[in-house]
């Protein structure tokens, strides 16, 4: 992906699991269109699409104590996003503290975390603190290895951002 602020490398697919690459498929869930839904057991982030279909990502997400399940929805958008880790990440690994908030967290680029974009999920009106974004780290999809966010290849997040308006439904099973 040249054309971005800070040019995509290729994703080597060798290392990803072919089941994990984006496509359309057949979906009959019952959730809206535009919705998303995020199937914690199966890996997969779906963006509801019209006539039971759906756009299906891979995703890694939380390691054991760090997932998110519930309902909620997109607040806030960003691309190439600065990256805040929260004081509790903070306080296991106190090396990430150059990267606070009082320090104006980690400028965008490709070894940001959030990666290329970043969708912010929030719940009964305030910010979980969980994102689904882009990840530097794609042979990470398919496995359980944040702290709770939910990440897609760069590429992935890039075409997911261009179709997800924010107040979009969020639903995580």
């Amino acid at each position: 992906m040249e054309q971005e602020r800070f040019p995509v490398p290729p994703v080597d697919l060798t290392r990803v699991p072919e089941r994990f690459w984006r496509r359309e498929v057949d979906y009959y869930a019952g959730y809206p269109v535009g919705a998303l839904v995020v199937d914690t057991n199966e890996f997969y982030l779906y963006l509801v699409q019209p006539n039971n279909t759906a756009i299906r990502y891979g995703v890694g997400l939380g390691r054991a104590g760090f997932s998110w399940s519930g309902n909620g929805y997109i607040e806030w958008k960003q691309a190439w996003p600065t990256w805040t880790p929260p004081a509790s990440m903070i306080a296991r690994q106190p090396e990430l503290a150059r990267w606070s908030a009082e320090n104006g967290g980690m400028p965008p680029g490709l070894d940001n975390p959030l990666g290329a974009r970043a969708l912010y999920i929030f719940q009964n009106g305030k910010d979980t603190l969980y994102r689904i974004h882009g990840s530097p780290e794609y042979w990470s999809i398919g496995q359980a290895v944040s702290s709770g966010c939910v990440r897609l290849m760069n590429q992935d997040i890039v075409d997911l951002y261009d179709r997800v308006p924010v107040g979009s439904k969020l639903i995580v099973i």
